[in-house]
């Protein structure tokens, strides 16, 4: 059962063109408190419609594969027009797809044979400002780093100031799956510091969600996992 922080449900719209994979997904969100459906369409067309709305979704569950096409290229809409989070769910889990997903600013990102508590846990994860990932997709995302050549940290730094201690600690807790107040928490600052520091992160490695700015702090070498 996903337990509301706020005084109001949290609002799932679901962006999916496969009927029995949307149907499942509003019978997972219908038996669960503190969730509303929050719009159900089935392509980029509609969904554009469905952002063009006054009242925003909190969390959109995106697939990728849609008929007028790929799901990723409207996270940046998304991003652009609301605050509200987006997590990936889709049958595509090879390497690449799941790479241009992180970069793209996805929050999280599922496999659509995941299980029903699999995709609860995942929603629940994302609102709490986690940054839930697959066991495949994870391995895949590793595996992918491991082999990209890595920036030097100096050339960044003279590119920017690079990120500081603190920040890095930060990034270290959301590879772990922390939210912002579990890493507060941890770092023992306000939730308001943490906010403070990913708005730096973000400026400085020029992206827009925590995946992104795990994938990209390793990616130049600032962080090791």
């Amino acid at each position: 059962m996903i337990n509301s922080a706020r005084n109001w449900n949290h609002r799932i719209a679901i962006v999916e063109d496969d009927a029995v994979v949307r149907e499942h997904f509003i019978e997972i969100l219908s038996d669960q408190d503190g969730l509303d459906l929050g719009g159900v369409v089935s392509s980029l067309a509609k969904a554009r419609q469905l952002f063009a709305q006054q009242q925003k979704p909190d969390l959109v569950l995106l697939d990728i594969g849609l008929p007028d096409g790929n799901g990723l290229d409207f996270i940046p809409e998304i991003r652009n027009t609301c605050d509200a989070k987006i997590l990936v769910v889709t049958s595509f889990g090879d390497r690449e797809t799941v790479v241009e997903a992180i970069r793209a600013g996805a929050d999280g990102y599922l496999l659509k044979d995941s299980s029903i508590q699999q995709i609860l846990d995942g929603i629940e994860a994302t609102l709490a400002g986690g940054a839930p990932i697959s066991s495949a997709a994870a391995v895949y995302l590793l595996d992918r780093l491991r082999h990209e050549p890595t920036v030097q940290v100096e050339q960044v730094a003279k590119e920017d100031a690079g990120l500081t201690p603190r920040e890095v600690e930060l990034l270290q807790l959301f590879a772990k799956g922390e939210s912002y107040k579990d890493a507060a928490r941890s770092l023992g600052i306000s939730p308001l510091t943490v906010g403070n520091h990913v708005k730096s992160i973000y400026r400085k490695l020029a992206v827009h969600s925590r995946g992104e700015a795990v994938y990209e702090a390793m990616k130049t070498g600032q962080l090791k996992v």
